[in-house]
């Protein structure tokens, strides 16, 4: 995306330039950087995480929170048991597998505590 196609992108939309800012999560000043393509006179592009930003909102997309029932797919997706085969005891859920694993004892680091100093001992005359 080019400076001009940042400032094409936001008259698209119908924003200003505080509008914009507060749409992709950056100050106003920033902006105008972007669409001047340069800050204090050095050559200035823009990120791509913007780009893609200004592409969602162009889209629609306001918000976005992830896969929707990424679970529900998988279990869709998984082979029915068949009849003749023993019914499977329950799956337990993925929390709980985590929290039933065995723990793995903490490793002590070198680094971070002080090492064990042999006591003197006394010779006995």
């Amino acid at each position: 995306m080019t400076p001009g196609g940042l400032k094409r992108w936001r008259k698209s939309l119908d924003l200003s330039q505080k509008d914009a800012a507060h749409a992709l999560g950056l100050k106003r000043r920033v902006i105008q950087y972007y669409e001047k393509g340069e800050r204090d006179g050095d050559k200035l592009e823009i990120p791509l995480y913007v780009r893609l930003a200004c592409y969602a909102l162009t889209a629609g997309v306001r918000d976005y929170s992830g896969p929707e029932e990424q679970g529900r797919r998988k279990e869709a997706r998984q082979p029915e048991v068949s009849p003749v085969a023993e019914p499977a005891a329950e799956a337990e859920t993925p929390v709980a597998a985590v929290e039933a694993a065995p723990k793995k004892p903490a490793r002590k680091s070198a680094a971070k505590s002080p090492a064990k100093k042999a006591a003197p001992v006394a010779a006995e005359v």
